[in-house]
């Protein structure tokens, strides 16, 4: 028996897409259906929620977006400038499968959501950037090209004590206490707008596009779940200073926006923040804190003083040459 592959209709069936992405390997908060549909508005694309079922049994889920210009349609997965960390593909447990079965399986899912894609809006383009599974042959067998991307993870399965003796000596150094006058703290969505704007401006003194509206983070804030968002933020006698807006699904944190280096400042924000967040994460249960990128080395020099490990997602692409340029152009502009 095939995986056979249904497309949700988000607004009439988001309890049961919502509970498909509870029971998904490695989902987070942006595969809900309610953060669909807000990508979806904000980037003025259609998406398209994919679910592979084998009989009565879930396979996986893939959500995929639409984006039509003129007579080419391209389908991305995160939407173009949605701002999300990962989606793509993620799949249910396979665990008690023996490997020939899984693979059969994983591409029977993977091939009917291309086929249905293609058939639904062919497009000219493709581009999906996945954290959601390991094996990345099914895609290159249908002639995707496939390339590492990287990330680091901070380890929160030990005591907070032994998570930060593993910090190098300066951050171990700034995160032993908090100065006087200065708080750290998890605020409510009114945090939204100073957190975004301030990567805005340092985006715009590196004279890089920057197109996140805190109105659409505060939409996601307010259609997900309670604690799917949650604005850290650093006050020095009472002023904001800095913060980091956490993406929080069951076992990992995300570093999601924030963060900002900051100068002129004799406090160490990031750090205070950095470790406010992971300290909460261990006393919530959390496994991971993803920091979210490690391809920039200015700060890679920064995340590494908190000893993460090395971890991998994948960007899966294909398209017609010089489409790409086309799509480039579209991401600069919105």
């Amino acid at each position: 028996m095939s995986v056979d592959i249904r497309s949700f209709d988000l607004e009439t069936e988001p309890e049961e897409w919502n509970r498909l992405v509870d029971r998904a390997h490695r989902s987070n908060p942006f595969y809900r259906a309610e953060a669909l549909a807000l990508q979806a508005t904000e980037t003025e694309t259609t998406v398209h929620a994919l679910a592979g079922f084998k009989g009565e049994e879930p396979v996986g889920l893939f959500p995929a977006f639409e984006l039509t210009k003129g007579p080419f349609a391209a389908v991305f997965s995160p939407a173009p400038q949605s701002w999300s960390c990962y989606l793509g593909p993620v799949v249910h447990s396979m665990s008690h499968l023996k490997q020939r079965k899984a693979d059969r399986r994983l591409r029977s899912f993977v091939d009917g959501c291309l086929e249905w894609l293609e058939d639904a809006c062919s497009p000219v383009y493709w581009k999906v950037t996945t954290a959601g599974i390991d094996d990345l042959r099914p895609f290159t067998w249908n002639g995707f090209d496939v390339s590492l991307q990287y990330t680091y993870v901070v380890d929160l399965e030990d005591s907070p004590e032994a998570v930060r003796d593993r910090f190098s000596s300066d951050a171990r150094r700034n995160v032993q206490s908090v100065p006087d006058g200065v708080s750290v703290t998890v605020e409510g969505p009114d945090a939204i707008d100073s957190i975004v704007e301030q990567v805005a401006t340092r985006y715009e003194k590196q004279g890089r596009p920057f197109h996140l509206e805190p109105s659409y983070v505060r939409a996601l804030y307010d259609a997900l779940p309670a604690g799917a968002i949650r604005p850290y933020v650093c006050r020095v006698d009472g002023e904001f200073c800095g913060g980091i807006l956490v993406l929080e699904s069951d076992d990992t944190r995300f570093r999601w926006q924030g963060g900002v280096k900051l100068e002129d400042v004799d406090v160490p924000v990031n750090d205070l923040l950095d470790w406010r967040i992971i300290a909460d994460g261990i006393d919530s249960a959390a496994t991971r804190y993803d920091l979210v990128g490690a391809g920039v080395p200015a700060i890679n020099r920064y995340k590494a003083k908190f000893n993460p490990r090395l971890e991998t997602h994948h960007t899966i692409t294909s398209g017609t040459f010089g489409i790409d340029h086309l799509v480039e152009r579209y991401e600069q502009a919105v």
